[in-house]
C-alpha cells in the first residue's frame, strides 16, 4: 500500500507539473494575447497550443498507463486543437518511448520460460511499436516456414503497469485537470468513466488474445479486412504472439490519393458495423495507430484489448433505433426504443421532435442515400453533442453501462474518417449490413465481399 501511495504521489506530481507548466505558459503570454489582434492573436494561440502539445506528448509518452491514454484520446477527439498541435499529440498513437530491451526480455523469461533468443528463432530487441500498456517486437518462430519459422509480432506488457494504472486512477481530479490542458474544449467526465470501466480489460492479455482469434476466424477470407491470427502456444497473461502485420501507417495513408483513402474508410466502416451486427461485438479502440493500410482498400486491424460483446437483449434496441429512425421514419417508435435501451428516461417532458433533433446527428450519415463526405467538422460535432450537458435533454438522457464503449464509434471511428475526408454512400453500405434490410452490394468492395459473406455463416453467441 505504501508503494502504491508513493507511486500515485510521484506520477501525480509529474502530471501536476505538466498542468502547471501549461497554465504558466498561458499566463505568461496573457499580456501579449490581450494586446494582439486578428491573425496575430490567432498565431500566438496556435504557438502556445503547439508548445503545450509537445510538452504533453513528451511527458505522457514516457509515463505510459492511463495518463498516456488521455493524450491519445485528446489527439483525435478535441476540435479545439489546431492541426499542428493535433499532429504532435498523434505521436502518442503509435510512436512513444519504449521500455528497455532488458525489461522486455525479463517478461519473456518469466512468462515463456527462456531468453527471447531461445524461445524464438530470431528476436529483435528494438520494438516496432510502443503504446500505453505494452510494446511490440518482431520475431521469427523456430518452426513452420522456409526460413525456419513464421514472422510474428510479440506484444509484451510493461512490468508493473497494473500498479501504475491503479495509481493513475487514484488521481482522478488531477487527470481531469491534465486533460483540460490537453483538450480545453471538452468535458472529460465521460472519458474518465470509460477509462475506469475498460482499462482493466486491456490488461487481460489472455482475454485480448481470445478476442483477436475470434475476430480473425470470423473475417478469414474477407477481401479487404485482415486480422492477424494468434499463436496460442507463445501467448500468456502478459505476452501475445500473433502473425506479423505489415502495411502503411495512418500518416502515410494521408499522403495517398483520395480514392485510396475512401476505400480504406469503407473497409473500416464495414469492419465496425459487420462486427456489431453479425459478431454482436465491437472492437472499442478505433484510433489511427490500430490500423495498417494497403492499396485497394485492404486494412489490417490491430489491438483487441477493448472488445465488448453484446447479448441479443442488449443489441435489439440498438437495431430498433436505427430501423425506426432511418428506415421507417417513425419518431415515436425511435423514442420508445431509446427508452427501452435506457438512453432516455421514460416519460421525459421533452417533445419527441427535440429528442430526434438532438440524437439524429449520430445517424446523419445514414438517414438518406447519396455520397457524403465525412468531414472533421462533422466528427467534432458528434463529440460536442456527446458532451452537450447544457441541452434540455441532458437531464433525462443517460448512457447505460452496456453501451458506454459504443460511444467510441462517435468519438473515435468518425474522427478517423473525418481526418480522411472519406466519401461514400454510407446509407447504401449500411443497408448491406443492417440485419433488417440485407440489401445487395452497393459498391465494388461490397461486390467483392459477396462471396465471403455467402461462405461465412453468422456466428453463434459465445
Amino acid at each position: 500500500m505504501r508503494d502504491n501511495t508513493r507511486l500515485r504521489i510521484s506520477r501525480g506530481l509529474s502530471a501536476a507539473r505538466l498542468a502547471a507548466r501549461g497554465g504558466a505558459r498561458y499566463a505568461a503570454n496573457a499580456p501579449r494575447l490581450f494586446v494582439a489582434a486578428g491573425e496575430q492573436r490567432q498565431q500566438l494561440r496556435n504557438d502556445l497550443a503547439l508548445r503545450t502539445a509537445e510538452d504533453v506528448a513528451d511527458t505522457l509518452g514516457t509515463m505510459k498507463g492511463v495518463l498516456m491514454k488521455i493524450g491519445q484520446l485528446a489527439s483525435y477527439v478535441d476540435d479545439g486543437l489546431n492541426p499542428q498541435a493535433r499532429r504532435t499529440l498523434s505521436r502518442l498513437q503509435d510512436s512513444v518511448p519504449p521500455m528497455s530491451a532488458e525489461l522486455a526480455a525479463s517478461v519473456i523469461r518469466e512468462d515463456l520460460g527462456g531468453e527471447p533468443e531461445e524461445i524464438f528463432g530470431k528476436w529483435d530487441p528494438e520494438p516496432i511499436a510502443a503504446a500505453s500498456i505494452g510494446q511490440v517486437h518482431r520475431a521469427i518462430t523456430r518452426e513452420g516456414g522456409p526460413d525456419g519459422g513464421t514472422a510474428v509480432a510479440v506484444k509484451v506488457q510493461y512490468p508493473g503497469i497494473r500498479d501504475t494504472i491503479e495509481a493513475d486512477l487514484g488521481n482522478v481530479a488531477l487527470i481531469k485537470r491534465l486533460l483540460k490542458v490537453a483538450a480545453p474544449n471538452q468535458d472529460v467526465d465521460g472519458l474518465i468513466a470509460e477509462l475506469r470501466e475498460r482499462i482493466a480489460e486491456e490488461l487481460d492479455y489472455e482475454r485480448e488474445a481470445a478476442s483477436q482469434q475470434w475476430f480473425a476466424g470470423y473475417f478469414d477470407g474477407h477481401p479487404t479486412i485482415e486480422v492477424p491470427r494468434i499463436l496460442p502456444e507463445l501467448s500468456t497473461a502478459r505476452v501475445i504472439t500473433s502473425e506479423l502485420a505489415t502495411g502503411a501507417r495512418f500518416a502515410e495513408l494521408m499522403t495517398w490519393p483520395q480514392e485510396e483513402k475512401d476505400l480504406a474508410a469503407e473497409t473500416i466502416y464495414r469492419f465496425t458495423f459487420r462486427s456489431l451486427y453479425e459478431l454482436h461485438a465491437f472492437n472499442g479502440d478505433p484510433h489511427p495507430g490500430n490500423y495498417m493500410f494497403h492499396p485497394g482498400g485492404r486494412v489490417t486491424f490491430l489491438d483487441y484489448g477493448l472488445v465488448k460483446e453484446f447479448t441479443p437483449q442488449e443489441l435489439a434496441p440498438l437495431v430498433a433505433m436505427v430501423r425506426y429512425l432511418c428506415v421507417e421514419d417513425n419518431p415515436e417508435a425511435f423514442r420508445a426504443a431509446m427508452e427501452q435501451a435506457g438512453f432516455l428516461v421514460p416519460g421525459a417532458p421533452i417533445p419527441t421532435d427535440e429528442v430526434v433533433e438532438h440524437m439524429g446527428v449520430f445517424y446523419d450519415t445514414v438517414r438518406t442515400r447519396g455520397r457524403r463526405t465525412m468531414s472533421s467538422g462533422y466528427s467534432s460535432s458528434l463529440a460536442r453533442r456527446y458532451f452537450d450537458f447544457g441541452s434540455p435533454l441532458a437531464a433525462y438522457a443517460n448512457i447505460p453501462r452496456s453501451y458506454v464503449i459504443l460511444q467510441r464509434i462517435n468519438l473515435g471511428m468518425f474522427a478517423v474518417l473525418g481526418d480522411m475526408a472519406a466519401t461514400a454512400d454510407w446509407r447504401g453500405i449500411a443497408e448491406e449490413i443492417w440485419p433488417f434490410v440485407q440489401a445487395p452490394p452497393s459498391t465494388p468492395l461490397g461486390e467483392a465481399e459477396r462471396a465471403w459473406r455467402a461462405a461465412t455463416p453468422l456466428p453463434e453467441f459465445r
